[in-house]
């Protein structure tokens, strides 16, 4: 989202922020969820430790809130998680302080959000337990089950899955639901620190809760197997999908054509390719990327080219290394009409992005930045 100029901290930086907060948004572009309508701005901001700035931006906007008493607190939250975005954890949790002298109730929305933007903060997310326990007893509040399943989040992204389970005995204990979402968490984590044995207690234990497993949690079973184990594996959880009356989504095959590459067997990844809309599934941009990567690595620069086309066609930007194989493997093989056309596609469908490191593609293929390719027309 190009909102900004490249300099981050400028005047004219500024004076856009400035503008931003002028322009009175609507209650509905302010989400706990969501973010500020300026949160990028206030990125920029704190990237460059203009925190002043970011004050006298978002304080204005405490006064500027709706006349309908619902719609105060998720403006105020909005505020609320733009702070703790920027690092302003301090500010964040005076404005949660407050709320009441606002004009705004205090519930676990507006904790929630700050929770929830820690756990978007590479440096915050260690401290959302000490920030849970301590914000909701000091407000006499109740964690809700979206403020557990922040908790939650916070230990699998600090590396102690271990520690989340007493949190899901926890919620069971006070009778607050536990989904699929935060077992799939749980055991999707446990799987990433190399705990497969205690990822499928988590399983088993799902089921016995009687909580139904959906695709997602599926799929995280099935990532581990295409990551550690053979295709076999990954098609006998496929099976299990099915049998649940589930069906594998696009996620599900991603992951059987990158363990059929793991494994050599490029034609079957090819042929689940060329079915994946047959079976109700939209290649996405991982489909493309990934078996781009895959093809040019095993120099079968057919299949990449038509990977290739795939991927332009639906307007997914290809990833630059394996545009580079690509290109590269059809100059060696004397193709470099197909080459050029590669690029002149690429410079077409992306102007935007074709700066910087793409612009190697042109020399790669003997272009000029500014040459019109006659082979351009050919790949509208």
């Amino acid at each position: 989202m190009a909102l900004l100029p490249a300099g981050t901290g400028s005047p004219r930086l500024i004076f856009i922020c400035r503008n931003l907060s002028a322009s009175s948004p609507s209650p509905s572009q302010f989400t706990a969820s969501g973010g500020h309508a300026f949160d990028p701005a206030i990125r920029r901001l704190a990237k460059s430790r203009q925190f002043s700035e970011i004050e006298a931006l978002l304080e204005p906007r405490k006064l500027d809130i709706p006349p309908e008493t619902s719609s105060r607190e998720p403006h105020l939250a909005s505020i609320i998680t733009a702070y703790t975005n920027a690092g302003m954890i301090d500010h964040a949790i005076r404005t949660i302080d407050e709320l009441p002298r606002l004009g705004s109730p205090r519930t676990t929305l507006s904790l929630n959000a700050l929770l929830s933007a820690c756990n978007h903060s590479k440096v915050l997310f260690r401290r959302v337990p000490d920030l849970l326990s301590d914000l909701f007893r000091r407000h006499s509040l109740s964690p809700d089950e979206v403020s557990y399943g922040i908790l939650i989040k916070s230990l699998c992204l600090a590396g102690d899955a271990s520690k989340a389970h007493p949190v899901l005995e926890e919620m069971m204990g006070k009778k607050i639901e536990v989904t699929a979402v935060s077992y799939t968490t749980v055991m999707d984590s446990l799987y990433k620190e190399g705990k497969p044995e205690a990822a499928e207690r988590i399983w088993k234990e799902m089921h016995a809760k009687g909580i139904t497993p959906d695709t997602t949690a599926y799929n995280v079973r099935v990532m581990y197997r295409a990551k550690n184990g053979k295709p076999e594996q990954v098609l006998e959880i496929m099976k299990e999908i099915e049998t649940a009356g589930l069906k594998p989504d696009t996620i599900t095959y991603n992951y059987l054509m990158s363990s059929y590459c793991s494994f050599g067997k490029f034609d079957h990844a090819k042929r689940v390719y060329k079915e994946l809309r047959e079976k109700g599934c939209q290649p996405n941009a991982s489909t493309y990327k990934n078996m781009l990567y895959a093809l040019c690595k095993n120099e079968d620069f057919e299949g990449g080219l038509e990977v290739f086309h795939d991927s332009v066609k639906h307007r997914k930007v290809p990833d630059l290394g394996s545009v580079q194989m690509l290109v590269g493997g059809l100059m060696k093989g004397s193709r470099k009409r197909d080459a050029k056309r590669v690029v002149t596609g690429l410079r077409k469908k992306f102007p935007k992005e074709f700066v910087g490191s793409w612009k190697r593609l042109e020399k790669m293929v003997g272009l000029s930045s500014d040459e019109e390719a006659p082979l351009q027309a050919e790949v509208a």
